[in-house]
């Protein structure tokens, strides 16, 4: 998974508004909504700029006290009431599409900003306390200027984390919180911000690595000032806010778990299952029914591959074997890394035989960082901007490894990396003629539903090697399966934490402390685990109704090209792209 916003508001915007004269051509207002829009957004969220690579931005924090947050609301029910101004029948096709995409946005963005989700400011995995995390990542860190900014950034960031702190007294004082049961696994996280030494905390690494380029005497002065405004500043706020969670936050946390248990949360609920599946006409029971009929059909796959690998036993027994035999784990970091590259890069070998179009952008493969591993997912995506020093990130958590499993990591690959996140999102990156927004733009449905996809691709792509292999991936099919059935179960039906780990836990080969975390995932964020099968059953749908058409014409890369070269979409409008794709060809 790529990494998104906390709060799924994309229209962090300063309200400001430049009014168009009344005689000026569509297209000219709509050029000029666009770049306001996005300059308006990039003002607001000075984190998002850094990591899009827009530069003035690298020494500030974002503003996120109650007032700035109603502020972001009026913004975009004002770029809304411009947007539904401009003739659109008078303008490209492409502008057509930039505006139908800046649409959803705002329409979003107005549906969510009644919740308040501001007063919930982290996830099981990540939040307000990391987010800086990803900045200080796309920070170039070349001049002295880059090291000025960031320690500007680093003497304002206090102030950010209290007022996050206060926010969630707000959410406390109105019910509005992440329930009690999970907070101690989120805790550590916390901790690590906030205990380490300052030439050990992670937001020092760049003073140990200042480029010679900056003189010497330079370079220690920068160094020292970094130590001291870490140690007299940064984590004395961290400090803050860990006693916070453990004194104030834990203990009054909500008992119960489930959107549907907090203020309005059954409205909340339905307004996220639209929002992560990109779909107006979306429900929590639909959404249920689906995910068991998949759970059904894939144990069936399962079953299959066990008798394939000669296993002689039950499928409880084969999860065991999975889980304990030391021949599926690696036994060092280094060799978790090294597997995770070399199929990287054998995928990298066969991508010109299923795409048209490769991206010019490369991307590592690195750890977790340490920090934040213990309750971080198994692997995720890190997007970069297009002329950032260094690439995107395949990130491989390499903490407990006796829970990695090496099977596992075929289909983890091919949707992390290739053809996964990287391959879509090095790709929007590359958008010709579009405005910025629409290049970093990551609608859940589309982005996880296309590494989803990526996984099952990997089957054509002779990516799979061992019974274990296929199983692996199978499991990680039934793992997204059981998403649609968890979430829902969770945040519609009522389900307890014990009974989503249970589930999770017998159908799938994942470890159990995967299982864990996963599961504490889902009841942190609502709604954002249902967009990867929903997504993805829409992208072979889509594939299956182009191979039915086309027939002999049907061409695997053309196709992949369509979904892909435009960057995210909304389903409906990835739909109504395929037609047209569909179209072309048959006219030919």
């Amino acid at each position: 998974m790529v990494r998104a916003s906390i709060i799924p508001s994309l229209a962090l915007a300063l309200v400001f508004v430049v009014l168009q004269p009344a005689f000026a051509a569509p297209s000219d207002a709509l050029a000029a909504l666009f770049d306001d829009y996005w300059a308006h957004e990039m003002a607001e969220n000075p984190f998002a700029a850094t990591a899009a690579g827009v530069e003035g931005y690298d020494d500030k924090v974002p503003a996120v006290a109650p007032e700035d947050h109603a502020r972001r609301a009026d913004a975009a029910r004002a770029f809304m009431a411009r947007l539904e101004a401009i003739d659109l029948s008078a303008v490209s096709e492409s502008e057509r599409m930039s505006a139908e995409i800046l649409r959803f946005i705002l329409k979003h963005d107005i549906a969510l900003s009644k919740f308040r989700m501001w007063r919930i400011p982290f996830l099981a995995d990540t939040g307000f306390h990391s987010d800086i995390g990803y900045a200080v990542r796309a920070t170039p860190f070349r001049t002295e200027k880059d090291y000025e900014n960031y320690l500007a950034r680093l003497r304002a960031l206090p102030g950010y984390l209290d007022q996050n702190v206060e926010n969630m007294r707000i959410g406390l004082a109105e019910g509005f919180a992440q329930p009690k049961e999970i907070l101690p696994y989120i805790l550590p996280s916390f901790e690590a911000q906030a205990t380490a030494q300052a030439e050990d905390h992670p937001l020092y690494r760049p003073f140990a690595s200042i480029p010679e380029s900056i003189g010497r005497r330079k370079r220690a002065a920068l160094a020292r000032e970094g130590k001291a405004v870490l140690e007299n500043h940064v984590i004395p706020a961290y400090a803050r806010v860990l006693a916070f969670m453990k004194e104030e936050y834990l203990p009054n946390a909500p008992e119960k778990i489930g959107a549907r248990n907090l203020p309005d949360g059954e409205a909340y609920y339905a307004a996220l299952v639209r929002y992560y599946t990109t779909r107006d006409d979306a429900t929590a029971e639909e959404i249920h029914q689906i995910g068991l009929k998949e759970v059904a059909r894939i144990r069936k796959e399962m079953e299959a591959a066990i008798a394939e690998s000669g296993f002689e036993g039950s499928f409880e027994e084969f999860q065991e074997f999975l889980r304990t035999d030391e021949q599926f784990y690696a036994d060092a970091p280094e060799a978790l890394l090294k597997e995770a590259a070399w199929i990287a890069k054998t995928i990298d070998g066969r991508l010109p035989g299923f795409f048209g179009k490769l991206p010019r952008q490369p991307y590592s493969v690195e750890p977790v960082p340490a920090e934040i591993a213990p309750n971080y997912t198994t692997g995720r995506y890190v997007s970069a901007p297009a002329d950032a020093p260094r690439g995107g990130a395949y990130w491989v958590n390499t903490y407990a490894l006796d829970k990695r499993p090496l099977y596992e990591l075929p289909a983890l690959t091919l949707h992390e990396a290739v053809p996964g996140h990287h391959l879509q999102n090095a790709l929007a990156l590359e958008i010709e003629n579009a405005p910025e927004f629409r290049k970093q733009f990551y609608p859940h449905a589309f982005g996880e539903g296309w590494g989803l996809y990526s996984e099952k691709l990997g089957v054509e792509m002779g990516i799979y090697q061992t019974p274990y292999d296929h199983f692996g991936r199978l499991s990680y099919e039934m793992w997204r399966a059981c998403r649609l059935v968890i979430d829902t179960g969770v945040h519609a039906k009522g389900w307890s934490r014990r009974q989503a780990i249970d589930y999770l836990a017998a159908n799938t080969a994942l470890s159990l402390h995967n299982v864990q975390t996963e599961v504490d995932r889902y009841i942190a964020w609502p709604g954002q685990a249902l967009a990867y099968k929903m997504g993805e059953l829409t992208i072979w749908e889509l594939r299956r109704k182009a191979e039915a058409e086309l027939g002999d014409r049907f061409d695997i890369r053309a196709f992949h090209d369509a979904v892909l070269t435009e960057g995210g979409l909304p389903l409906d409008l990835l739909a109504a792209r395929v037609d047209a794709y569909i179209a072309r060809t048959k006219g030919r």
